[in-house]
């Protein structure tokens, strides 16, 4: 089974930029027949999707990040990016990614809003803090 595993975070300035990458830590699994999100938990909130990317490469981005981040694939070395940009205070969080069954029929924004996915990263913390 897929195994995603985070690594980017880390502390920055308001206004500064982070780039998060998700990988299979088994290395066996071709994450570009899985649809990935990334998602995110503030303290004392719930967790919520940030952004999300199909299998056929259809994108989702939540209304407080569009503009800001950008999700990406890079095939060849079989890694998801999630890079952000103008953080703000309010993006400090730790950032999960989760990747959703290939067979599963489901749509990129039920992914992310709904959550759908199946295997989930053990998450990386993100602190934006002056």
């Amino acid at each position: 089974q897929v195994q995603p595993v985070e690594s980017g975070g880390g502390l920055v300035h308001p206004g500064g930029s982070l780039r998060l990458s998700c990988a299979d830590a088994g290395g066996g699994e071709d994450l570009e027949y899985y649809g990935v999100g990334w998602f995110r938990q503030a303290p004392g909130k719930e967790r919520e999707g940030v952004s999300c990317i199909s299998r056929d490469g259809t994108i989702y981005y939540s209304e407080s990040v569009k503009g800001r981040f950008t999700i990406s694939r890079d095939n060849a070395k079989n890694t998801v990016y999630l890079q952000m940009n103008s953080l703000k205070p309010e993006d400090t969080a730790v950032y999960f990614c989760a990747a959703r069954f290939p067979a599963r029929i489901t749509t990129v924004q039920d992914l992310c809003v709904l959550q759908q996915a199946d295997y989930w990263g053990q998450g990386t913390q993100v602190t934006v803090s002056s």
